[in-house]
């Protein structure tokens, strides 16, 4: 079940390969997101000394869940992979020009999961491509309607 998407990432860039990693959460912002209080537009992924980084991800306080602590909506959080997979996104975004992008916040066995792909920039050029082919679609479906009518 998706808590929440980040659509942006799809018109900005090119998805080549998903990965799911944990993150590690302190109890206000598990409660935040399951109100569904948290935004991934602005969010992106970083590598730092062979670990990754989720920034910019906002996460709003609950008023009553976070009385005892002082919340940073925009904090740093850490995210949780198998070694193997972070050498392989470490060699790739590295090497191959890649970056990495938080795609879907979701559940999966109760949970709290993120999203990330690996992820090449999109150029101006290719997001009217899209934008075309996506109007071109609908008008299709628009008129194949209007025939079986």
């Amino acid at each position: 079940m998706s808590i929440v998407e980040n659509r942006k990432a799809f018109h900005d860039y090119f998805i080549e390969e998903r990965f799911e990693a944990g993150l590690a959460l302190e109890g206000w912002e598990v409660k935040a997101m399951r109100a569904g209080r948290v935004q991934l537009k602005e969010a992106y992924v970083v590598i730092r000394a062979g670990e990754i980084f989720l920034i910019g991800a906002h996460i709003s306080p609950l008023p009553a869940a976070s009385t005892h602590v002082t919340p940073d909506p925009v904090r740093t959080r850490k995210l949780l992979l198998h070694a193997g997979e972070i050498r392989k996104l470490i060699g790739k975004v590295e090497r191959a020009g890649y970056s990495l992008v938080p795609i879907n916040l979701h559940y999966a066995k109760g949970r709290i999961k993120l999203e990330i792909a690996l992820a090449r920039g999109k150029k101006q050029y290719d997001k009217r491509e899209a934008h075309k082919e996506r109007d071109w679609k609908r008008e299709q479906q628009r008129l194949l309607r209007s025939r079986n009518r």
